[in-house]
């Protein structure tokens, strides 16, 4: 397959962005939309955003309104399988969002010490493909059950988001899903040490943040994001980079609309196409290379 091969397009893809407007970047509203007229009215005097006034959940949102805008977000960004015939080994990991405290987090695992690859990393759920997953949302799934005790049936899964290629040159799926909040993990030791929670907005807005040029080993150029959260429940700090970081950004970007206070490798006019794109240019790099080994 060539390098430069196109993936294939979402059905009505072109009609569906030009029925499209933006009401800020990336934000855009289907034009006479019954699931938008259909939410509950704003405030006198406040910018009308994905998240209502000033693009911040309202502090009297309930906890179904917010899953319901996310969920609204999300759907927009979905890929579903158009990236699975890919020819390089398949991996996946769930993005286990909830809500608490009125405001979306994010469920995040520390790997174990006892590990040969990526030992005391921060990651998400997640793992290879096994034969006996039907697709990558099975193998989120079962990965997350067997690393923190989720079970399948208690995951709402949303999307898949455009995926990313780890430095095994691992085709890597993020499958979104929305977990409750109550969910106690009971972490594998032989492969988890510990699982927090992260508020998303921290992917947008840190305290803690700097960023790293990045190389593959194919000569790829880009920016590697890194974050330190402080986590009180804990007490103690993690550190959040790599793809982890690339996923956690991408998801806040997508679910909030709003501009990140750090540089991000994407038009931010038109995130879906820029994702996309960013995407099939870094496969591109992995081909050649692949092809000139042969």
């Amino acid at each position: 397959m060539a390098a430069s091969a196109a993936v294939p397009s979402r059905p009505g893809a072109d009609s569906r962005r030009r029925a499209l407007r933006p009401s800020r970047w990336g934000c855009r509203r289907p034009l006479g939309s019954a699931l938008w007229r259909n939410m509950s009215p704003l405030p006198a005097g406040c910018r009308g955003t994905a998240w209502g006034c000033h693009g911040a959940p309202p502090l009297f949102a309930s906890r179904e309104s917010i899953k319901e805008r996310a969920r609204l977000r999300l759907r927009e960004f979905d890929v579903g399988d158009r990236f699975s015939h890919l020819p390089l080994p398949k991996a996946s990991v769930l993005l286990p969002l909830m809500v608490r405290e009125g405001k979306l987090h994010l469920l995040l695992t520390l790997r174990s010490m006892q590990l040969r690859r990526s030992p005391g990393q921060v990651c998400f759920p997640g793992g290879k493909s096994e034969a006996i997953d039907k697709d990558e949302i099975d193998t989120a799934l079962r990965e997350a059950k067997e690393e923190v005790g989720l079970q399948p049936e208690k995951v709402e899964v949303i999307c898949r988001l455009v995926p990313g290629i780890d430095k095994m040159n691992h085709l890597v799926t993020p499958v979104v899903g929305f977990i409750e909040d109550t969910f106690q993990a009971t972490p594998n030791p032989d492969e988890v040490s510990d699982v927090f929670v992260v508020p998303l907005e921290y992917f947008v807005k840190p305290l803690n943040y700097k960023t790293l040029p990045y190389k593959t080993s194919t000569g790829y150029l880009s920016r590697m994001h890194c974050f330190i959260y402080d986590d009180h429940e804990h007490k103690m700090s993690f550190k959040i980079w790599g793809l982890t970081a690339h996923f956690a950004v991408f998801l806040a970007l997508v679910i909030f609309g709003k501009r990140p206070t750090f540089e991000v490798d994407y038009d931010l006019d038109d995130l879906i196409s820029s994702s996309e794109k960013n995407f099939m240019n870094l496969y591109a790099s992995i081909y050649k290379r692949k092809k000139s080994n042969l």
